[in-house]
């Protein structure tokens, strides 16, 4: 059998500090050229990344509240609070809504007018 979790956060990383002091701007650049990503490319703007706990603690919300209220299953919002599964791109956008406007947010899902 592999490593357990336990000798695995025992065992101290194997980084060559000297390797690492001594990369250079222009070994980045060919790096992130050879990763296929363009090193001169303008930076997106950045994304409002909610975790789903902070949005509940936030919100004062059960579990079983608050997965009604986004309408996904208790077991979908579980997963992702415990970090076993990471929320999709459409979902981390609905915890991002749910952040600036959770009243609108949770009414829409409701399928009450927004009024």
């Amino acid at each position: 059998m592999g490593r357990t979790l336990a000798s695995i956060r025992a065992s101290r990383p194997e980084i060559d500090r000297a390797k690492v002091d001594a990369t250079t701007e222009a070994d980045i650049r060919r790096h992130t050229i050879e990763d296929g990503e363009d090193p001169d490319a303008e930076l997106g703007a950045p994304r409002l990344v909610v975790p789903p706990s902070a949005l509940r603690a936030r919100l004062g919300l059960s579990q079983a509240e608050m997965a009604t209220a986004l309408g996904i299953p208790l077991a979908t919002l579980m997963e992702w609070e415990s970090g076993r599964v990471q929320p999709d791109a459409g979902s981390q956008s609905l915890l991002a809504a749910a952040w600036r406007d959770p009243q609108t947010v949770f009414r829409l899902i409701a399928g009450r007018d927004a009024a």
